[in-house]
């Protein structure tokens, strides 16, 4: 069974989904791919993890880096959950590009090199926003796309982090805005 709960973020409403093993989803409201690994029937219903994911996102938008975890579980193929799996070692403030996770996927999987297009296709499918960090991706040029939730929440969330945003531009065209 799957269940989902609600929270008012200082960004906007947010919806939580969990299922038995943990957190599948946590999407802001009206954003790219919401809800998409909902199943058609599932419970309003307050559940431990939403307690826990609350209690994160409590700790996170008040400016601090939370210092426990939220149980997940990835629901997506063997890729994407590698790249998510990345995303997660990503340090509080900080970023990383699309290119360097590829070379990451490269050397783990002994080859030559990875599609940052492909890193980045699984990157905008995470499901867990926030609390896997997709936010903290950026362009090889330091150009701020790609994000589902909007580039105005992206860039929101790097400033709470406090993330140097010195080298980090808006584009003014593309396609991932």
């Amino acid at each position: 069974m799957q269940y989902v709960s609600f929270y008012d973020s200082p960004m906007g409403k947010i919806l939580l989904a969990a299922d038995d093993v943990g957190l599948i989803g946590l999407w802001f409201e009206g954003q790219k791919y919401f809800a998409n690994c909902l199943d058609e029937t599932y419970q309003e219903r307050e559940v431990p993890v939403f307690d826990k994911a609350k209690s994160w996102l409590q700790v996170y938008f008040s400016g601090k880096e939370p210092d426990f975890k939220v149980p997940l579980h990835f629901i997506g193929t063997e890729f994407q959950r590698e790249v998510w799996n990345i995303l997660l070692t990503i340090p509080y403030g900080q970023t990383m590009t699309y290119g360097e996770i590829g070379e990451i996927l490269a050397a783990k999987r002994e080859l030559s090199h990875m599609s940052a297009q492909a890193v980045g296709g699984a990157v905008g499918h995470n499901n867990i926003s926030i609390i896997v960090p997709c936010h903290r991706v950026v362009g090889a040029d330091g150009s701020l796309t790609g994000y589902a939730g909007g580039i105005d929440k992206k860039v929101g969330l790097l400033t709470l982090e406090k993330a140097d945003m010195s080298a980090l531009f808006v584009p003014k065209k593309g396609t991932a805005l």
